[in-house]
């Protein structure tokens, strides 16, 4: 178990365990947890876990407050990145207030009964939240099944329905086996299904993302998709990943995992340039991606930046806006962390991780206000 940092009276329980057996890993949990009144918690867990085992034995041993969570693709725990691993993350009942919405059937989901579910959720934290004092802010806070295909969707839908409440979040992951995630509901970890949390405190509290990569020369332009399964099949009228890979100025390289998150495509919306991320190459030529694709997009290939020195002003910056910080909470695209780790940076990456005491998850994709993205850093900063 990697035990919570010492931290003053009324800080988050943060901790995590790596105790194989699902049982030792959420008593391990508990025992940090240690009776303190909290108002709600939040919990990433690494997909080796059995899952079945693993709600039993939230159930059994930690109650008394609600609880999100969800599969990932590896963790970021109090040593920075992290795998095979539990971590929670737990708030205060005399600081915030908790609130969690599941949207459980998200490929038949209304939209507008979902927006009539969630500005009731957000009336209800407002009037829950009054017991905070007048200056209490509200986040919410967003975990959707990664494999869904529906996340644009979806982040679009809630942000519109929260108004000026910011939304971040994260796409639920199975380490790179791309076949089921999990997000928690009604003591299930199920697919096909997303938590909304309503979080409100009289802490500071603010959202910030951050992408470590700017466009380069080359430009694709996508002639034939299938933007339901975010299938790419031609790009500039060639097979696409025969094109992606030439622009990419690799012809010969095999296109997996870490070619994807060295190259990854750029597309530009409102102003700036977005990582698009491809997931997958398929055996006939064609990719897929982690996020929406259509026929006619323009996009960039991306260059990186000086990821180091650019993470440390970002928390440079988190700490000048919002003061003394307690946690981040963070959703970093898995993408990012094979990144790292081609380029020899995981180990300086950890430290700055460890440094800020940023606690989260590797995700299939960032939710960041309306917008899905993809290779992002996406945090809340939580103060004092």
């Amino acid at each position: 178990m990697h035990a919570p940092r010492p931290s003053a009276a009324g800080g988050l329980v943060v901790a995590s365990s790596h105790a194989a057996c699902p049982d030792e890993a959420v008593a391990e949990i508990a025992r940090a947890i240690d009776g303190r009144a909290l108002a709600g918690g939040i919990i990433f867990c690494s997909s080796r876990y059995p899952r079945e085992e693993l709600a039993a034995a939230l159930g059994r041993r930690i109650g008394g407050f609600p609880l999100a969570g969800c599969t990932s693709a590896g963790e970021i725990t109090g040593r920075g990145y992290d795998v095979d691993s539990l971590q929670f993350m737990g708030f205060p009942a005399e600081d915030f207030t908790f609130r969690v919405l599941h949207v459980t059937d998200i490929d038949g989901f209304d939209r507008e009964d979902a927006q009539r579910q969630i500005r009731h959720l957000v009336a209800n934290a407002k009037h829950e939240g009054r017991i905070l004092g007048e200056a209490a802010s509200q986040v919410a806070l967003f975990l959707v099944d990664g494999l869904s295909h529906r996340e644009e969707l979806l982040t679009m839908t809630v942000q519109d329905a929260l108004g000026d409440i910011p939304l971040i979040g994260g796409s639920s992951g199975d380490g790179l086996l791309f076949s089921e995630t999990g997000v928690l509901c009604e003591g299930a970890f199920r697919s096909g299904t997303a938590a909304i949390v309503m979080l409100t405190s009289a802490r500071p509290m603010q959202v910030y993302s951050e992408c470590f990569y700017e466009p380069g020369a080359a430009r694709m332009v996508v002639t034939a998709a299938d933007p339901e399964k975010r299938i790419v099949h031609e790009i500039n009228a060639s097979p696409a990943a025969d094109e992606y890979r030439r622009l990419a100025g690799s012809a010969g390289a095999e296109l997996d995992t870490a070619f994807f998150a060295a190259h990854p495509p750029m597309v530009r919306a409102g102003g700036t340039y977005h990582v698009r991320a491809i997931q997958t190459a398929n055996p006939d030529g064609s990719l897929t991606f982690y996020g929406a694709v259509d026929r006619g997009i323009v996009l960039g290939i991306g260059e990186p930046v000086d990821k180091i020195a650019r993470m440390e002003g970002f928390f440079a910056r988190m700490r000048d806006e919002v003061g003394e910080i307690d946690h981040v909470l963070c959703f970093d695209c898995v993408l990012n962390r094979i990144d790292a780790e081609i380029s020899q940076t995981a180990g300086r990456v950890s430290d700055i991780y460890a440094r800020n005491r940023v606690a989260g998850f590797s995700t299939y994709g960032e939710q960041f206000r309306a917008a899905h993205l993809n290779q992002t850093l996406s945090c809340l900063a939580i103060g004092r």
